[in-house]
């Protein structure tokens, strides 16, 4: 029963949060809802945006606006799921370090952001194949090119094939094993 449980608890909170870091990309970006994929998520994140907004507002740096407050959100849901995790499966009788629990959020939040890449990535091959004038295609290259820049200028077009959504892909997974392998010492300072 905890499993199933956490598994809808994990599901809805690392969406959640995946939303809130893609918000602030967005904005740094400089998007914001001008596009499909904005209003999508700014819908479902004002709850928790807004009211962290009136604490932190957005920054300028070089034109582009660092969105603390959503960034904040990302880290409270997952800090919040953390704590879940730790009441739910620690077995502990004290309450665990705090710091090791921001730890483990922040390790989470950042294997979210990396799923997040990897699937925008797909998004964009699939489009590139499918539909490449769809609404969202603007978007998500936008979203993608500043990680397949660097690779496209080292890799040249095959046969008239891009090859760098695929290196990337493989990248992000390796940073996602290397991740994963060091999972069990985070698990272990938090529970």
């Amino acid at each position: 029963m905890h499993q199933a449980l956490w598994l809808l608890l994990e599901t809805l909170g690392s969406l959640l949060a995946t939303a809130c870091v893609l918000r602030a990309y967005l904005n740094w970006l400089g998007f914001g809802a001008r596009n499909p994929i904005g209003q999508f998520v700014i819908a479902i994140t004002d709850w928790l945006v807004l009211p962290l907004r009136s604490l932190l507002p957005a920054t300028r740096k070089n034109a582009r606006s660092i969105d603390w407050a959503s960034l904040l959100g990302a880290l409270l849901l997952s800090v919040t799921l953390a704590i879940v995790w730790v009441l739910m499966f620690g077995g502990q009788r004290h309450a665990p370090a705090f710091g090791a629990v921001v730890l483990l959020a922040v390790f989470w939040l950042l294997k979210w952001t990396l799923w997040l890449l990897t699937v925008l990535v797909l998004l964009l091959a699939v489009l590139s194949w499918v539909n490449p004038h769809a609404p969202i295609a603007p978007t998500v290259d936008a979203l993608t090119r500043p990680f397949l820049a660097p690779i496209r200028r080292v890799v040249p077009l095959v046969g008239g094939v891009d090859l760098s959504p695929l290196l990337l892909i493989l990248i992000v997974q390796v940073l996602l094993t290397l991740l994963q392998s060091a999972m069990p010492s985070f698990m272990a300072l938090a529970s």
